[in-house]
């Protein structure tokens, strides 16, 4: 007990922590506290004269998915409540959205959003980006993991639902998407990319982007056969295949597949784009902000960030730090590994 003590101390002090892979920024301690320590020191914050934002900004933004399932377990365990509903009722504002989805098992966080944006009244395609980044930018485990959470949060399939809100032609699309399992090492093939390409081209030449061989190609082949595809298509062709698309037209089909394609080729030049929108221009956009922080801090948050001051010049914990505040630009910049 005392060895694990010190080891938390020493972390509080800044001194002692790692992080899990070397393209997230996520820091958690060397020897965290056991789940049943850091549930004790939550209810703690729950209690007395007004919420302790900080105490929970420490734990839950040093904690590591396994780390927080084990606390809402425990959690549960010893104080007979729901950790999620408990910081519903204790937070709010934007801090608290991004709190709670941080704290939720990742597959049941993304199968939330998705179902979230299937339910929008937009007009546009906006809402569909979730859906996109949860499809096209992690990996086939975890998008089979969300689509098993979507059924037992929902009681019907995340294809269901896209079927029963989505039109054509983007239906057959984006069904084709999220029911895709990718195999994921990287074995490449260059005739087949050259071969696709030239597949992939002739759609865009007819402007037919609904054509079955362009679902099929994006819906089946892994990232990497799929990135040297795109990349035999520029040199054969000339121009980034997603610069084509766009010359194709303006509507929701173009758009929807050269955000496919963004995120496929370079998700981390892909959620750039999405963190520099979100914190430029009248207003921050705290819901792309947040969604984007939150799914790849533990992911490759590092490269995001390094693409982000390639492309703008500026760091991103910089814009984020002038753009929010309080304890939302607290638990943000800690995600962030900008906060020990």
């Amino acid at each position: 007990m005392q060895d694990t003590l010190l080891s938390f101390f020493s972390f509080q002090k800044g001194t002692c922590h790692r992080k899990e892979n070397k393209m997230a920024t996520l820091k958690v301690p060397d020897t965290a506290p056991s789940p049943t320590q850091d549930s004790e020191k939550l209810k703690k914050a729950f209690h007395g004269l007004g919420t302790d934002e900080k105490a929970i900004i420490w734990i839950l933004g040093h904690r590591n998915a396994s780390q927080r399932k084990k606390i809402r377990y425990t959690y549960q365990e010893l104080y007979n409540e729901s950790l999620i509903d408990r910081l519903k009722s204790e937070l709010s504002g934007d801090f608290k959205k991004a709190v709670i989805l941080w704290t939720m098992d990742p597959p049941e966080r993304d199968a939330k959003m998705a179902n979230k944006a299937l339910q929008s009244k937009d007009k546009g395609i906006d809402h569909l980006k979730v859906i996109i980044e949860i499809a096209c930018t992690t990996s086939p485990h975890h998008l089979m993991a969300v689509r098993e959470a979507y059924c037992s949060m929902y009681d019907c399939s995340l294809e269901e639902d896209i079927a029963c809100r989505v039109t054509p032609p983007l239906r057959q699309l984006l069904v084709g998407l999220v029911s895709s399992y990718r195999y994921d090492k990287e074995v490449v093939d260059e005739i087949v990319a050259k071969s696709e390409a030239a597949k992939l081209r002739d759609a865009i030449e007819r402007k037919q982007l609904d054509d079955d061989d362009v679902v099929w190609i994006l819906c089946t082949r892994n990232v990497f056969q799929l990135r040297a595809t795109f990349e035999c298509y520029r040199q054969i062709y000339g121009n980034p295949i997603d610069q084509d698309i766009k010359c194709c037209g303006t509507g929701n089909l173009e758009s929807v597949l050269q955000m496919v394609i963004w995120c496929i080729d370079s998700p981390e030049k892909y959620f750039s784009k999405v963190l520099r929108a979100s914190v430029v221009g009248l207003g921050t956009e705290e819901d792309s902000l947040t969604r984007a922080i939150v799914t790849r801090a533990e992911v490759d948050l590092m490269k995001i960030k390094e693409e982000y001051f390639n492309m703008h010049k500026t760091s991103l914990d910089d814009a984020i730090v002038g753009d929010t505040s309080g304890d939302y630009k607290d638990f943000l910049t800690t995600l962030l590994g900008t906060r020990l």
